[in-house]
């Protein structure tokens, strides 16, 4: 529509699209999730056993995990979480309650986006009965736990790190990361991978090796013959630097 315009020009000005104000940041670690969603999520099935005092025991233990959204500098972003922790009916008896009872409490911190440490504090149980064996650690020995407790929360962490969630040693995998994982997983059609033994100790060497290098550390004084790892002098021993707890002397 034309408008006429009888008065003088004085001044004009071009009218500037409206820009929308940056989203503000909300880590999609910790963003709250009010329930469980309604509808069918992906889930991962896990056969635990584990040997103590009272022999050998086996239990079985859903994870569920579902897309969640967040904003992180500013951008739309998506990482994947667990939101539920099950315990399938058919293991109720009176020795199995607290497993129940703890997997509820787990469901309830992985809503609340505090799964990571609700889980590294299980593995802190004690009790009175002797150590519980559960798993193979990387070098293939076996690993042993504090209390059941704390065996089924290593097992819980072990599925998280398969899953991309947790690293290996349970800390949690930086939200950035995450967030690579989940968009690599959508372009190729399959789930992030762990990496194997060999790359680890890969990794891990090359780490020791820079450390080294910026600092006055121990001499190297060979390569341990369980995990190839670096070998210092202690106590006159050479001894293994990487932590597998292997020594000349015994």
């Amino acid at each position: 529509m034309a408008v006429e315009i009888n008065s003088k020009i004085v001044s004009y000005s071009v009218k500037k699209a409206v820009e929308e104000p940056p989203l503000a940041d909300e880590n999609p670690l910790t963003v709250r999730i009010p329930s469980r969603p309604e509808g069918t999520l992906e889930a991962v099935s896990e056969k635990i056993s584990y040997v103590g005092a009272e022999g050998r025991k086996k239990v079985y233990l859903l994870v569920s995990f579902m897309p969640v959204e967040g904003v992180l500098n500013g951008k739309r972003v998506v990482i994947e979480r667990p939101v539920e922790f099950f315990f399938p009916s058919g293991q109720l008896s009176s020795e199995h309650q607290w497993i129940t009872a703890t997997m509820r409490s787990l469901s309830l911190a992985a809503r609340g986006g505090y799964v990571t440490q609700a889980v590294a504090d299980l593995r802190k149980v004690a009790w009175d009965k002797g150590l519980v064996r559960c798993g193979m650690n990387r070098w293939g020995k076996p690993m042993f736990h504090d209390s059941e407790v704390a065996a089924i929360a290593w097992s819980i962490q072990q599925i998280l790190f398969r899953r991309g969630f947790l690293d290996q040693d349970g800390n949690q995998v930086p939200v950035e990361e995450l967030v690579s994982r989940y968009a690599q997983r959508l372009a190729s059609g399959h789930p992030w991978q762990p990496p194997t033994n060999e790359e680890i100790e890969k990794i891990e060497r090359k780490a020791q090796h820079a450390d080294h290098a910026k600092s006055d550390g121990p001499t190297v004084v060979g390569h341990c013959p369980e995990c190839n790892g670096e070998l210092i002098m202690m106590d006159g021993c050479p001894t293994c630097y990487s932590g597998c707890g292997w020594s000349k002397c015994g």
